[in-house]
């Protein structure tokens, strides 16, 4: 990647399990410092999720964020002051199948509504509540192959996700990517101008489509693969390192780079 490139990055956005969050789901001093010093050069800093708002606005707000907040894997778009931007929902109908499957398969699962975090249980009535994601955790690789086999039959999904033993549904064609493009719009810059960092499979629209995509060094091989470059791992402040190498051109050690 040339200088030119690095200056034309606007906006960085960072995933957080497995990312900005180390192994024990906090987010490093390092990073912390990092993400002062990119904001601090006007640089728009924004934290692109599966989580809900509810489990990721404390961490936004610890790093003094003033920007957009991407959540539930693009379902829903947020301000810093906790506006709603934008939310896309899966339909009631899609949920109740998606549960029945996991029943079938004798799964554990989450699914997230608007306002409420769901383990391994729903509601009575699912058509009460609006959906915005629905996800399976499945040890057994030959279950949670056979359920991805049914979820991609059915066509009408958005499948990723966010480590090797889980499965996220969300609506069709909705993607980090998707939301990024709608807060690169409000904030007038263009995708070229963002740097994505991220480690999973709902990761990688976004990693795709940015001007700059960089798999962390724990990432899943796919999205190693993907990526225009790889940093170190999230218990080594990868994200740090990426911004002060491909952002602020910081004086580092080379790291492995398609």
């Amino acid at each position: 990647m040339t200088n030119e490139q690095n200056k034309a990055i606007k906006l960085i956005a960072l995933d957080m399990d497995g990312t900005l969050l180390n192994s024990n789901g906090e987010i490093p001093e390092e990073n912390r410092i990092a993400i002062k010093e990119a904001q601090d050069a006007g640089i728009h800093v924004v934290l692109s999720t599966g989580r809900s708002i509810a489990t990721c606005k404390d961490h936004a707000e610890s790093l003094f964020l003033k920007t957009y907040l991407v959540t539930v894997n693009g379902s829903e778009i947020w301000d810093w002051q906790g506006n709603l931007i934008e939310r896309n929902l899966v339909e009631a109908e899609q949920m109740r199948w998606l549960w029945e499957l996991a029943q079938k398969h004798g799964t554990k699962t989450w699914a997230i509504s608007c306002g409420k975090l769901w383990n391994n249980e729903m509601p009575e009535d699912i058509d009460a509540i609006e959906w915005l994601k629905f996800g399976y955790h499945i040890d057994d690789d030959a279950i949670r192959n056979e359920v991805l086999k049914e979820l991609q039959a059915r066509n009408i999904f958005e499948i990723s996700n966010s480590s090797l033993v889980n499965i996220e549904v969300n609506a069709l064609g909705i993607n980090k990517a998707k939301g990024l493009k709608t807060v690169c719009e409000r904030l007038d810059i263009t995708m070229a101008e963002v740097m994505a960092v991220g480690d999973s499979l709902n990761d990688i629209s976004m990693i795709k489509e940015a001007g700059i995509g960089v798999a962390m060094g724990n990432a899943q091989d796919i999205v190693k693969e993907t990526a225009n470059a790889t940093t170190k791992t999230n218990d080594e402040n990868g994200v740090a390192y990426a911004i002060r190498k491909w952002v602020l051109q910081a004086e580092q050690e080379p790291v492995l780079e398609k």
